[in-house]
């Protein structure tokens, strides 16, 4: 059935394709589901290939059509292959309702979403309304799941990684003998819900000093603010962390910690950015340790560097693309599980009706997934994920 909001979204679409010249006919119809002609599973997804989030989202294109590679490899599901198909949204949520129309339009029938937030806010009510299953793998804002039984996470919530950060704290510095700090965004759709969280959970009997900043490149204020803290939390995305970082070296205790989310992964992997020259320690909050020496974890690391040696895919080792991984992995075993207890999916499987199969498996008791990301990993009945979250040292003192 054609709704509004597809037709709307072929409308963007048309608008988009129209701006590069080139006239094709609408008729005032919406963007048609082609699932019916699929001869393979289409797995869609939106995110940063290019920009400044770039790093997040080749990570997640790179490790999401390795794991689709592997499947098809090992026979796909019951000899239906898989289809990897994902589009360029420059971290730019007005980018997405065109992005969707012609994923949709190309026979997406399950998505990863997109791999930021913001984005995925839009991304979300595109396929609620079509009712297709995603599971993102990092777009951690609250919102992304809330009200929409369709939408699942692999990435833990702001909210969940507020609170993570604060039982860190407490657990580290049980007599609150430290020069507390925080340095967060404010107007985004990141920053401020994991602050607000980390303040709330770690209440109100801790002192800590706070500064908040909107221009990513200048810090001279906030560095002024936070110079004598010891612990600095920093709930904040890799390119103002780093100019903060630079900005505050000889001003800062060399004995401070930097303690960020998952917006810190890949700064130890930015051009340009030699983080063995920040004295301090770089630490962050995550469920993935790109050195890990055994595990699901280390098989996916050495998989991801022997496939992807270019220069373009320097410095995409990174949590999102692990959570990717995990997230095709997911859907796959959860067709899987539901083939074996009797369910139908054949490959033009209508997106709507691969949706409700997959609803009922992520939340039944005995379904979980191991993966790069964790052991037994499982999902709430709100769509948020269930794993565990561990500290993981990017870069130690000097």
């Amino acid at each position: 059935m054609k709704t509004r909001k597809t037709m709307k979204l072929a409308c963007a679409a048309l608008a988009a394709v129209m701006t590069m010249g080139v006239v094709v006919g609408c008729g005032g119809n919406s963007a048609k589901n082609y699932a019916e002609n699929n001869t393979e599973y289409v797995i869609g997804a939106s995110g940063p290939l290019t920009g400044g989030a770039s790093v997040y989202g080749v990570a997640v294109r790179n490790s999401a059509a390795m794991a689709v590679e592997e499947i098809n490899a090992a026979g796909g599901l019951n000899g239906v292959n898989f289809k990897f198909v994902m589009m360029d949204d420059a971290h730019d949520a007005t980018k997405v309702a065109a992005n969707y129309a012609n994923l949709y339009e190309g026979g997406m029938q399950v998505s990863l979403g997109c791999v930021t937030t913001k984005p995925c806010l839009e991304f979300k009510g595109y396929a609620k309304d079509d009712n297709v299953f995603s599971l993102t793998p990092s777009a951690s804002g609250d919102d992304v799941v809330k009200d929409a039984d369709n939408m699942f996470q692999m990435c833990f919530t702001d909210s969940g990684q507020g609170a993570e950060a604060a039982k860190f704290v407490k657990e580290t510095y049980p007599d609150k003998n430290v020069k507390l700090g925080v340095l967060y965004k404010s107007g985004d759709d990141y920053s401020p819900g994991l602050y607000n969280n980390f303040k709330a959970s770690l209440g109100d009997d801790w002192t800590m000093t706070v500064a908040s900043f909107t221009d990513d490149s200048e810090f001279a204020s906030q560095v002024q603010t936070l110079k004598d803290c010891e612990f600095l939390f920093m709930p904040i995305y890799y390119t103002p962390a780093k100019n903060f970082m630079i900005q505050a070296k000889g001003k800062v205790a060399n004995n401070a910690i930097y303690f960020g989310c998952d917006g810190f992964d890949g700064i130890d992997s930015i051009k340009g950015f030699d983080i063995t020259a920040i004295p301090q320690e770089v630490s962050m909050l995550s469920h993935f340790n790109s050195k890990a020496t055994e595990g699901k974890a280390k098989e996916f690391v050495d998989k991801y560097n022997a496939k992807y040696t270019s220069a373009a895919d320097a410095g995409t080792l990174n949590q999102f693309g692990a959570a990717a991984y995990d997230s095709v992995y997911a859907i796959y075993d959860a067709m899987k599980k539901a083939v074996a207890d009797g369910k139908s999916i054949p490959a033009n499987v209508a997106p709507s009706d691969l949706c409700e199969i997959l609803k009922e498996v992520f939340h039944s008791s005995d379904f979980s997934v191991t993966g790069a990301t964790g052991t037994n990993i499982k999902w709430n009945e709100d769509g948020t994920v269930n794993k565990t979250a561990v500290k993981y040292v990017i870069k130690s003192a000097n």
